[in-house]
């Protein structure tokens, strides 16, 4: 099993910027993506971002351009880095990764993390 922490939510004004980070642990695994999935309130949860292993990005298309995802694999850790925050961009921010196990290439399996609030005022 795989386990995520993440960290970095908070309370920030319109324009301000939050980093978020999570961080995956567990043993003989090997991480496929990393991504980062928000849920606003009485929204459905939604995908912000994601990097491949290969290095491939995806965005929403409301954050392009405010939000930057970058992962270290050394680590085992992905950030969020989200610049001009606006008030819609307030949610639960839940970090989510594909991985495999290091013994079977098959099947890809998913964990979450607990999720981190993020508020951003108006």
């Amino acid at each position: 099993q795989v386990q995520l922490v993440e960290s970095g939510g908070g309370l920030v004004q319109a324009g301000g910027s939050l980093r978020l980070s999570c961080a995956a642990s567990g043993s003989s695994f090997s991480i496929r993506a990393m991504g980062w999935y928000r849920q606003g309130p009485g929204k459905q949860r939604e995908l912000v971002a994601v990097i491949t292993s290969g290095g491939n990005i995806n965005y929403a298309d409301s954050v392009k351009g405010r939000f930057t995802i970058s992962r270290d694999n050394a680590k085992n850790t992905v950030y969020l880095q989200m610049n001009d925050l606006k008030p819609e961009d307030t949610a639960v921010y839940y970090c989510n990764v594909d991985w495999t196990s290091d013994y079977e290439p098959d099947p890809v399996f998913g964990s979450w993390g607990q999720g981190t609030q993020v508020t951003v005022s108006s």
